[in-house]
């Protein structure tokens, strides 16, 4: 199985789109991060959903739970202001990572290793320099090989 034969139609936003529509697709559509696309659709970077996350948190509550407990809900709620006026390239990692993009006849396994190295539930499939075809989540990566070789597995777990 190829790259380009499970690349799904998925949401991407731009750097300049402000943080707060991006928290909402991430919410909406329950997805695990977005792809960042440049002006001709081309992946520049994944922005995982717990990046916005730690635009929101405070630094203190990120290095010390405890003080995370002393703040009521409603207060914590006020975090989420944070993201006000903020663009998604606000909400990027200071240091890139490796991108996760794959080429369109990238296999099921190197699809899988990518994942695993760059810390992705998911990667976008496209050719050099070009637009984005779409992109394969861990789930559907999983499902497919779980599904094509599954081992001999009754399917309970038992052998």
């Amino acid at each position: 199985m190829r790259a380009r034969e499970l690349a799904a139609e998925y949401p991407t936003v731009t750097p300049q789109t402000p943080a707060v529509d991006a928290a909402r697709l991430l919410a909406d559509t329950n997805l695990p991060g977005l792809v960042v696309v440049d002006d001709q659709d081309r992946p520049v970077t994944i922005l995982p959903g717990t990046q916005v996350l730690r635009m929101v948190v405070p630094r203190y509550c990120q290095d010390d739970p405890a003080l995370a407990r002393v703040i009521d809900e409603p207060h914590a709620d006020l975090f989420w202001r944070e993201l006000s006026g903020k663009t998604v390239a606000e909400c990027l990692p200071e240091q890139p990572r490796e991108l996760p993009v794959v080429d369109p006849e990238a296999t099921a396994l190197e699809m899988a290793a990518l994942m695993a190295r760059t810390r992705s539930p998911l990667v976008a499939v496209a050719g050099k320099d070009a637009p984005m075809l779409g992109v394969v989540t861990l789930d559907a990566l999983m499902d497919r090989m779980l599904a094509s070789g599954d081992g001999g597995d009754s399917g309970d777990g038992q052998r």
